[in-house]
């Protein structure tokens, strides 16, 4: 996984390896897609997949205009928990209510926990 990007730093180099050591284990289905996190300094993004087509079932994010107003000027964690709320909100739409969480090579500490709590308080479960 971490061969083909080129230019990386050490901190990444090691996020890579971790999230293909994590990926051989996980897989999402479309009865329980994987919840997969991507966190970078500025946005927290979130997306369920289902593995076995390739699809991208649900996703949200701080860009989208609804979530953009109601959680701007807020701290980085109370944002990171509404996008778990809003992914929560369109899989239970979906009749989706158990996902497998891939927390992407990030430890399961701060903004990505908020994404896993705000789905938890949304319905899902994992």
């Amino acid at each position: 996984m971490a061969g083909h990007i080129k230019y990386v730093n050490h901190k990444q180099r090691k996020r890579f390896k971790r999230k293909a050591s994590i990926r051989l284990r996980l897989s999402g289905t479309a009865d329980r897609p994987r919840l997969s996190v991507f966190r970078s300094a500025r946005y927290v993004y979130a997306q369920a997949i289902d593995d076995t087509t390739g699809r991208v079932l649900a996703a949200a994010s701080e860009l989208e205009t609804p979530l953009k107003t109601a959680v701007s000027g807020k701290p980085k964690k109370e944002r990171a928990r509404a996008i778990g709320k809003a992914i929560g909100d369109k899989l239970l739409a979906l009749n989706v209510k158990a996902v497998v969480f891939d927390r992407n090579g990030y430890i399961f500490h701060g903004r990505v926990k908020e994404v896993a709590d705000g789905a938890r308080d949304a319905g899902l479960q994992f």
